[in-house]
């Protein structure tokens, strides 16, 4: 059995032993684009100060079916004012079948924001142009590291008893 993707890609090596991944449909399911201060912000002298914020959510929607959303918030204030707000929530309906617990919850927190991250990506930069303002690119995120960091933190709140025990998951399963 070959360890490739349909598009090519390297594929998980729990996917060859017979679990599959799918890609259902891709959607956007909000967008919103605020300039509050225009046009005078358009005259603000200074460097731009941008604060990005990444949140994920999954809703599982049938036995092997799975709703991912990826939310980038996108805030870029110049002294001190707002120039823009784009928010983007790029969803993506996924069939995930013969994935251990553990294998699913990582399956979700990683491949899929990897297939939603370049359209919320295009979504905000032409957004953001739209508004009128310089383009902005955002720069590709490592999934898999952003997955390990949040076990890592979910590990550490369980060692100091900050989560209660027996009904919690890993992740976003």
């Amino acid at each position: 059995m070959s360890d490739e993707t349909s598009n090519g890609a390297a594929a998980p090596a729990e996917q060859a032993a017979g679990a599959t991944f799918v890609v259902e449909k891709l959607y956007l399911k909000d967008v919103s684009f605020e300039a509050p201060n225009a046009p005078q912000v358009f005259n603000e002298q200074g460097q731009p100060d941008l604060q990005m914020n990444l949140n994920q959510r999954v809703q599982r929607l049938g036995d092997n079916v799975f709703e991912v959303v990826l939310g980038i918030t996108l805030t870029c204030t110049v002294n001190g004012k707002t120039a823009y707000l784009a928010e983007v929530q790029q969803a993506g309906v996924f069939g995930l079948s013969g994935f251990a617990d553990q294998g699913l919850d990582a399956m979700l927190g990683t491949q899929c924001p990897n297939v939603l991250y370049p359209y919320a990506r295009q979504a905000i930069g032409d957004l953001i142009q739209g508004g009128g303002f310089p383009p902005f690119y955002l720069q590709p995120i490592n999934f898999d590291a952003v997955y390990a960091e949040g076990l890592r933190q979910r590990a550490e709140s369980q060692q100091n008893g900050e989560l209660s025990s027996g009904t919690e998951t890993a992740g976003n399963a």
